[in-house]
């Protein structure tokens, strides 16, 4: 009411003074107010995000409502906020909150996104991994096919769950995209990691492939090596799948592109060598004098083919031992079953005893006695009727025998060495009387012939021949 008395101009400018005084100090309160608000509204983004996230609703969807929620409630906190007669710009203030907003929800885009890239990334790596490896070990002839239809089914499956799952972020196309590639790129690098790590140890898998062929038949039972088995066939059979192991391990074949690692190998290293004459007419050269494969890039090439060459010399080596133990097994099955001693042993056994036929055999000297002995006796059968003589006594039989025991002795030494006389002279042409010794063998041969078949019952039989033997000596 005092200001009544003052002049307009004055009451004027000292209302405008107040308002800019008290404006003043309300600024700063209403911009603590503001930011308060703000940190307020973000905090509670924050934790509404979360729990919505957590309770398996669509990232974007529930950006979206929480965004809202949380746009309109610093809406209402502004509202509530302004100062009458204070005229300021919340835009400002709006538009700071809603940056903040959206660096957090990228923030927790990119988490979720690299979490979502990692899962799928780690169930592409143990779905080929394993199957990769044992599909390897295997080293047969379809066994990049069979690893290329597990790296199309297991990529392909993946990426529509991948996709299916990024649907939800409502990313752009070309984000979209590349995430897909780098997921596909990831299961190539997988199957060529455990390629490039199988490939590292090709010695040790030939070896354990080789050994397994050798060992065991089609029906996985070991082998005995009884006598029948053809170990060169085996032996062939088992290196061709050595060499097959290593043609797979020689290269990446992802690309579906024909090649023929496969036949090179088996025509330069098990058909004969580099000169070979299939090799001659399948290729014109040495296949393996070289550092690439043909049809083959570079960079999906493991072993090159100088190391194949290296590679099958070490092998060949290392297993030379395996089959020459297998030989010596056979040999020694085959040994094995003629157990039975010979005829002549067994006889030997039956007639003299075991001490005794022990005692010839630690004593040979004894049995080449026994050997003259027999000869002897055997002669001396052969020169007498010996029967004839036993019929008359066994004294008298003995005495005759023993009589002319020493003489037939004499006989046959005597015969022996004019028989070698004889046929070192044979190859003279003149012919040469008789000699005397020989003549005289002939007539004592010729008498004993006489006695032999001369009756022993009438003393003038004998008598008489005894003087004519006589008569022939004088």
């Amino acid at each position: 009411m005092e200001t009544m008395y003052f002049d307009e101009e004055v009451r004027t400018a000292k209302r405008q003074h107040f308002e800019s005084s008290m404006l003043n100090h309300t600024y700063p309160a209403l911009e603590t107010v503001i930011e308060h608000l703000h940190l307020v509204v973000l905090n509670k983004f924050k934790s509404d995000l979360e729990q919505s996230l957590r309770s398996r609703e669509g990232f974007a969807t529930s950006v979206r409502r929480c965004t809202q929620a949380s746009m309109a409630e610093f809406d209402a906190g502004l509202k509530d906020a302004t100062v009458k007669h204070v005229e300021g710009d919340t835009s400002k203030d709006r538009n700071k909150l809603e940056h903040h907003i959206q660096a957090h929800v990228a923030s927790i885009r990119n988490t979720k996104l690299a979490e979502l890239k990692a899962n799928y990334e780690k169930k592409l790596s143990d779905a080929l991994a394993e199957p990769v490896q044992s599909i390897l070990e295997t080293g047969e002839r379809d066994s990049w096919a069979s690893i290329r239809r597990l790296y199309r089914r297991e990529t392909e499956n993946t990426v529509l769950a991948f996709s299916a799952s990024l649907s939800e972020f409502e990313l752009d196309q070309t984000t979209s995209n590349k995430m897909v590639l780098d997921l596909r790129e990831h299961a190539r690098s997988v199957v060529e990691m455990k390629a490039r790590e199988e490939a590292g140890n090709v010695l040790m898998r030939m070896k354990e492939r080789f050994s397994t062929v050798l060992s065991r038949d089609k029906d996985s039972m070991p082998r005995t090596w009884m006598g029948s088995e053809d170990i060169r066939a085996i032996t062939r059979e088992a290196r061709i799948a050595a060499l097959r192991l290593l043609s797979v391990m020689a290269a990446i074949r992802l690309d579906d592109k024909p090649d023929k690692i496969d036949r090179a190998l088996i025509t330069a290293l098990l058909d004969g060598g580099p000169l070979s004459q299939k090799r001659s007419v399948e290729f014109t050269y040495d296949p393996l004098a070289s550092s690439t494969w043909e049809e083959v890039s570079p960079k999906d090439t493991l072993i090159t083919p100088l190391q194949c060459k290296s590679i099958w010399r070490q092998f060949k080596a290392e297993t030379e031992y395996a089959v020459a133990q297998a030989i010596s097994m056979q040999e020694a099955h085959r040994r094995s079953k003629n157990w039975l001693p010979p005829a002549w042993t067994i006889l030997l056994l039956s007639i003299l005893g075991f001490n005794e036929f022990m005692f010839l055999l630690r004593n040979p000297l004894y049995i080449l006695g026994l050997f003259v002995a027999f000869i002897l006796s055997y002669a001396v059968w052969l020169q007498y009727d010996i029967t004839a003589y036993f019929r008359h006594g066994m004294l008298s039989a003995l005495l005759t025998v023993l009589s002319r025991l020493l003489p037939t002795i004499m006989d046959m030494a005597t015969a022996i060495v004019n028989m070698s006389h004889s046929q070192k002279h044979s190859s003279h042409p003149s012919r040469r009387p008789p000699p005397i010794h020989a003549q005289s063998f002939k007539n004592q041969t010729r008498r004993q012939g006489q006695v032999r078949y001369t009756s022993l019952d009438s003393p003038s039989s004998s008598s008489s021949s005894v003087d004519s033997n006589s008569a022939d000596e004088s």
